[in-house]
């Protein structure tokens, strides 16, 4: 039996219906549901021809085209749809819930399947990722220096119960011009978003939700705007980390990198840092002077911190004094200082 299901009734099923999506490794890999498995009806060169042929010919002869793509291949989809699925429940959909969607949900209800064809498709997850990020939500911005261990004190806080979004790890970048740390791959802007709408969407709006201050740029992908912007006016508790503790913490964490990864991502720098501190920064990379290094580059990263910290409201920012070296006596001073109050937001016109 084949039922139609909106986006919002599968996703209060996921994950326990399995969704299988039916479009190109190519439009699959620019972006999709997360816990999807993709299926794909056409190869990506197929759908190009396919799609050739309705404009040039006509819907029917590019109907009869994709048949005699897909024709030999329905027991292998179903095969797949099996391994998904083996009790034979399973989700469906395309771009927007047209014919290849339309095709699988046929064959495999032929099978036997019970089938729930996603009305609007991929594309309807699209707009419910854009509700999420309208939402309105009780942000709570953790803030300071680079090297302050923001994000292991968030990762604490998560750990301890407390709603927390990790958008560096979401982004797979850490935010600077080393944020790749020479091994992560950034997804695209589009699964970005994806991901970051799944995990919202799991999130009370009257609970506070803790994310770390971020400019909206994390490497190359781009936090929402709606989103973006409430972060901008949220409260902000801006750890104070001694620097050297900083310098060790940078140390331990950056120290064993790739030097020819640290020497070309100081290179992408050399505007902003100076040609004499690039100078300096390189021969402490190339002479194994880490911390020497660290200290360098500090002093561009922390003005640009300043900086960012200027153009928010004094009043909604509230420093902490934090020692670095215990993230469990660090995240409890947080939490008693996050209880007693910080600033309350108040959005600006243009946020709903």
């Amino acid at each position: 039996m084949i039922h139609n299901i909106s986006i919002d009734e599968l996703l209060r099923q996921a994950p326990a219906l399995p969704l299988v999506d039916v479009r190109t490794p190519a439009e699959f890999l620019h972006g999709h549901i997360p816990g999807a498995s993709n299926v794909a009806l056409f190869t990506n060169e197929e759908r190009v021809q396919v799609g050739t042929t309705y404009k040039q010919v006509g819907r029917d002869e590019a109907i009869l085209t994709g048949f005699d793509y897909v024709g030999p291949r329905w027991s292998g989809y179903i095969r797949q749809c099996l391994e998904i699925a083996p009790d034979k429940r399973i989700a469906v959909h395309c771009w927007r819930g047209g014919m290849r969607s339309g095709a699988m949900a046929w064959a495999l209800n032929l099978y036997g399947f019970e089938v729930y064809l996603v009305q609007g498709g991929y594309k309807a997850y699209r707009r419910w990722c854009h509700r999420q990020f309208a939402r309105n939500y009780d942000l709570h911005m953790l803030g300071g220096m680079t090297g302050s261990g923001k994000t292991r004190l968030l990762q604490l806080m998560q750990a301890h119960g407390q709603q927390v979004i990790d958008l560096e790890d979401l982004a797979q970048h850490q935010g600077s011009a080393y944020g790749t740390m020479n091994r992560m791959l950034q997804p695209t802007q589009e699964q970005f978003e994806n991901d970051l709408a799944w995990q919202l969407q799991y999130l009370s709006e009257t609970q506070p939700l803790w994310l770390e201050d971020e400019c909206q740029m994390i490497g190359r992908r781009c936090i929402p705007l709606p989103l973006w912007q409430q972060m901008r006016i949220a409260p902000l508790i801006d750890l104070q980390v001694p620097l050297e503790q900083r310098v060790a913490s940078l140390v331990q964490e950056y120290g064993s990198l790739d030097p020819g990864f640290l020497v070309e991502s100081t290179e992408r720098i050399r505007k902003r840092l100076g040609p004499e501190q690039t100078k300096h920064a390189i021969a402490a990379i190339r002479d194994g002077r880490m911390a020497d290094f660290i200290r360098i580059v500090l002093v561009y990263y922390d003005k640009t911190y300043r900086k960012g910290l200027e153009r928010r409201e004094a009043a909604r920012i509230q420093s902490l004094p934090a020692s670095g070296l215990s993230t469990e006596a660090d995240m409890q001073n947080l939490l008693r200082t996050a209880a007693a109050g910080i600033p309350a937001t108040v959005a600006p016109d243009n946020v709903s």
